[in-house]
Parts: structure tokens; C-alpha cells; sequence
């Protein structure tokens, strides 16, 4: 290996540290975007910001903004899982804690699109996998408390989180199938692009301009890093660096994420880590290292 590629190199995992720990702390930042309205009227901001964004992006990198019409169908079906995705994840960041739900999605979100494709495919998963899904099963248990308290999934936002997690799963499943069509950051800007729309015809313009009467440094700082800086830097960068140092290098670094959403929440809200958190939170993360090793 030159001088040059290990330059490279170290450059592309630097920058992928810091992207995995601002996916992270997005959590921290959404709780404090939940506070200035509607779930469905904050995603829309956060959609349209990203949305200008990926575009600059995408000038920037010269990419085509075109797609192929066979891949309407998986960008409306994408459109609507991201758009639910970001609605539970405000309507969960409304009613509970942001460095508890970032563990628990962050953890569940591998394990269960994991469940979903054996599903579709029809299969049975092999020894690693089963050892792997029964781990995660066990360390979402503990994550939502049902252990202890059967009907803790109703509480503090759980239930919102846990089908959050069920949604980017699903969301996965089409958005994997992206390249096909075109470009994956064409496809990103489209997906949000109609979320947007969307959003905006059920939040409707005085609940967009109540909020932009609310609107203070804190608010558009948040939703900056929240939808430029996470959503379309930060993913854009993952994408670029899989291509360089190689998908199963980069996926790895994914397993930040649950802690650096509990850090986040510690530093800037005060979330001090439950034990039940830190304990599932670790068991998720052994859970999908087995499933993702080889037999």
C-alpha cells in the first residue's frame, strides 16, 4: 500500500467518525426540533432542507438527477416508509428520550430488516443468523423494558420507536434496490423531494407559518445539522466511502451510532444512560456482529 493510499485511507475512516457521530447526535437535535411543532409539520422542514441540499450536492458532484421511469414505483413506496420513518421518530423524540430511542432504533433497525428479508425470500437463516436474530430478540426486550414491565412498549415513546424501527426496515428493502434505477443520491433527492409534497399537503400552511413565527437560532441550527449536515453530508459521505474502503469496512463503523446517540443525549440534554439502555443496547450490537459474520 502507497504513502498516498493510507492518506487516503485514514482520511475516508476520520470522516467516517465523525459522520456515524453526527448520525448520533441527530437524536439529541430532533428532540429539540419536536418542541417547536407537529411531528409531520417538522419533518416536512427537515425533508425540504434536505431536499436543497442534496441538490447542491448533486450539482456539486455532477451527478444525474435523472431515473428510470421502472423505478417510480419503489421511489413513491420509499417516499411514503421515509416519510412515517420521520414522523415516528419526531412523534417518538415528543414523548421520550432521545438517547434512549436512538439506542433502541439504532440497534433494532439492522435486526429487524435482517427478520423482514428472510421473510420475503422465504428462508431459513442459517446458525449464525438464528444464534444472531434470537440475541437481538433478547436485547430488544431489554431495551423496552418488557423484562421488567410487560406493558413498558406503551410507554415514553416505545411504541413509536419500535415502529420506527419497522419502517426503515421496510424502507431498506426498496431504497437497496435504488441503483437500479439510476444514481442512489438521485434517488435520495426524489424520495425526499416528494416527501416533502406530501408533507406539506397534510401539515398545511398555517401550521408551516406558526412555526416559522416560533422559529429561533435554535430551531434552524438544529434543523441544519439535523437535515444538511446529518442527512445529506453525512449519508452522502457513507455512500462515497463504501466505494473506497469497501461496504463491509464501512458498515462496521455503524455500530457508533447507539453510543453516540447516548452521548449526545447526555451532553447536550442531560439523558444520563439507563442501565437497561447501555445492557440491550450492547447485546444489539453483538446480536448483528453475528449475523453479519460468516459461517
Amino acid at each position: 500500500m502507497t504513502r498516498q493510499t493510507k492518506e487516503n485511507n485514514q482520511w475516508f475512516l476520520t470522516g467516517m467518525v465523525l459522520s456515524m457521530t453526527c448520525w448520533g447526535f441527530s437524536w439529541a437535535s430532533g428532540k429539540y426540533l419536536s418542541l417547536y411543532g407537529s411531528p409531520i409539520t417538522i419533518s416536512f422542514f427537515r425533508f425540504a432542507l434536505t431536499f436543497i441540499s442534496l441538490f447542491l450536492i448533486l450539482l456539486f458532484l455532477k451527478e444525474p438527477l435523472k431515473i428510470s421511469r421502472k423505478g417510480f414505483l419503489y421511489l413513491f413506496i420509499a417516499s411514503g416508509f421515509i416519510s412515517l420513518y420521520t414522523f415516528l421518530f419526531f412523534k417518538g423524540l415528543s414523548v421520550g428520550k432521545a438517547g434512549a430511542g436512538g439506542v433502541l432504533v439504532t440497534v433494532l433497525n439492522p435486526i429487524i430488516a435482517y427478520a423482514v428479508i428472510l421473510l420475503m425470500e422465504r428462508r431459513k437463516p442459517t446458525r449464525n443468523e438464528a444464534i444472531g436474530l434470537f440475541i437481538g430478540l433478547v436485547a430488544g426486550a431489554i431495551l423496552l423494558k418488557l423484562v421488567t414491565e410487560a406493558s413498558s412498549i406503551f410507554n415514553a415513546g416505545n411504541i413509536y420507536f419500535l415502529l420506527a424501527s419497522l419502517s426503515w426496515a421496510l424502507l431498506s428493502l426498496f431504497t437497496s434496490k435504488s441503483s437500479r434505477f439510476g444514481a442512489p443520491l438521485a434517488f435520495s433527492f426524489w424520495m425526499y423531494g416528494i416527501s416533502m409534497v406530501s408533507l406539506f399537503l397534510f401539515t398545511g400552511i398555517d401550521a408551516t407559518l406558526t412555526t416559522v413565527s416560533k422559529a429561533d437560532f435554535t430551531f434552524w441550527g438544529n434543523l441544519f445539522f439535523s437535515a444538511t449536515i446529518t442527512t445529506s453530508m453525512a449519508t452522502t459521505f457513507y455512500f462515497i466511502a463504501t466505494s473506497k474502503i469497501g461496504a463491509g469496512k464501512a458498515s462496521s463503523f455503524i455500530f457508533m451510532v447507539p453510543f453516540s446517540a447516548a452521548l449526545g443525549s447526555w451532553i447536550f440534554l442531560n439523558e444520563v444512560p439507563e442501565v437497561h439502555t447501555i445492557a440491550g443496547g450492547l447485546l444489539g450490537i453483538v446480536a448483528v456482529y453475528i449475523i453479519n459474520k460468516k459461517n
